[in-house]
């Protein structure tokens, strides 16, 4: 089984969109069954004694819109230290979340740590759309993003 750690600031926009995202490409090749996939944040701005925040709103009515299925009881989790020894693949969005995620999980011995796009021809950062209010692209660059890695990993 293949394990994918979708990783951003808060885990409320760009990692769930990811998640539910990698999901759904997954389930239409037939290899819903040879996949964990899951999604956590670098920070604890969305998580309060313990629980994290929902999807936030915009990101969901983006899912929606494009037929993605999600959960809405999805919330916030942390990257912990301890996921590196679950995980194949963590792959954060912009080069932010790269630092947390080698602060968090220390070094990446295994080669597992990624950013997004770095599998697309254009490279670059997922802008976050918590700032920009444009979750259009940000779901524009992540569906991208998760068909080359997805690409990337049947071949």
């Amino acid at each position: 089984m293949i394990k994918i750690c979708f990783v951003c600031h808060g885990n409320i926009c760009r990692s769930p969109m990811a998640e539910f995202i990698m999901k759904k490409l997954v389930k239409d090749e037939g290899l819903e069954k040879e996949f964990y996939i899951v999604s956590r944040a670098t920070h604890t701005d969305e998580i309060w004694n313990g629980t994290g925040s929902r999807i936030y709103l915009p990101a969901q009515q983006e899912l929606e819109r494009r037929s993605v299925p999600f959960s809405y009881e999805k919330r916030a989790t942390l990257l912990n230290k301890s996921d590196y020894n679950t995980y194949d693949y963590f792959i954060g969005m912009d080069k932010e979340n790269i630092r947390y995620m080698h602060r968090i999980l220390g070094s990446d011995r295994d080669n597992k740590i990624y950013r997004l796009l770095d599998f697309t021809e254009y490279g670059g950062n997922v802008a976050d759309p918590w700032y920009t209010g444009n979750f259009e692209n940000a779901y524009n660059d992540i569906v991208s993003g998760c068909r080359a890695l997805l690409e990337k990993i049947i071949k």
